[in-house]
């Protein structure tokens, strides 16, 4: 499905959507180019989990997590864009970060992709004349909950 997001609003109404509906174990995996607003999104999603302070952008850390009570549920938020293997996922640990959260996963081809998960939702942001337009491809575990 194909998402025009004219303005932060609309992707801010696109976020609220997928934080109604985000469980742990999913995945959100936002993939564009520089600038497209997979950052933005990553920072929309965790506002409408109920985060309320400043979300950094996790390109030098790799690795965000966000706990409850600041979140409605445990979340993962990573940044793959510096990874330059795949196998580098294993040394930094992120399936311990994963267990029992969601994961926000930027550049996720960086990480060997998830849209084989079930429970993926893959975005990719591509900008459309002032604004973007996301491409949307939900993963079995989202059918139902996303429309």
């Amino acid at each position: 499905m194909i998402i025009d997001l004219p303005d932060l609003a609309a992707m801010e109404s696109l976020c609220k959507r997928i934080a109604d509906a985000l469980q742990p174990g999913d995945v959100v995996a936002l993939s564009g180019g520089l600038g497209t607003g997979k950052t933005t999104l990553s920072r929309a999603i965790l506002s409408a989990l109920g985060y309320a302070a400043e979300v950094p952008s996790p390109t030098f850390t790799i690795i965000e997590t966000y706990d409850p009570p600041a979140v409605r549920l445990p979340v993962v938020h990573a940044d793959f864009y510096r990874l330059e293997t795949p196998r580098e996922v294993a040394e930094i640990g992120l399936d311990d970060y994963r267990e029992g959260a969601a994961l926000l996963a930027e550049w996720p081809d960086h990480a060997g992709g998830f849209g084989h998960e079930r429970a993926c939702l893959s975005i990719t942001l591509e900008i459309s004349g002032n604004g973007r337009k996301a491409i949307v491809e939900a993963g079995p575990d989202w059918l139902g909950r996303f429309p």
